[in-house]
């Protein structure tokens, strides 16, 4: 695991873990790393100290760990991102990677329309909403992804 320091383009500073620098670069490209403050999905790495172990001496092992602690409020908007993933999943049709053509080709006539989900990349979707068809990102909650 890697912890980041970032920065979205309001300079809006917060750390996230990822698994990887790969992983940050495409959850980042995809949209899913966004400001906790502002939504912006307009967000860079910042400059931080590395953690570099120590190997004369033992490592300390922590008392405590941090815990985060959720309002009801937070709690109840979970819940209910949770509860419109999984509608759309169990209601949509999965296209996978022809999600954006499939969108096209409803929007254009030229196939039935029909709930579908899939993948786009950012581009992709920013792309497929200057030309009037509607997508929105399918919500994934933090714990989710743990």
């Amino acid at each position: 695991m890697i912890k980041y320091a970032l920065a979205c383009e309001q300079a809006h500073e917060f750390e996230s873990w990822f698994p990887s620098s790969e992983a940050f670069e495409t959850q980042r490209k995809r949209g899913f790393v966004t400001c906790p403050f502002c939504n912006s999905p307009k967000v860079e790495k910042q400059i931080m100290a590395p953690s570099v172990a120590r190997t004369d001496k033992p490592p300390k092992v922590p008392e405590t760990q941090p815990v985060a602690v959720l309002s009801e409020r937070e709690r109840e908007l979970r819940a209910a991102l949770r509860a419109l993933r999984e509608h759309v999943m169990k209601n949509a049709e999965d296209v996978g990677k022809g999600f954006v053509e499939e969108a096209r080709k409803m929007h254009y006539g030229e196939t039935e329309e029909r709930s579908i989900y899939g993948e786009a990349d950012l581009a992709e979707a920013q792309a497929l909403l200057e030309e009037g068809i509607d997508v929105l990102p399918l919500p994934v909650v933090p714990d989710d992804r743990n």
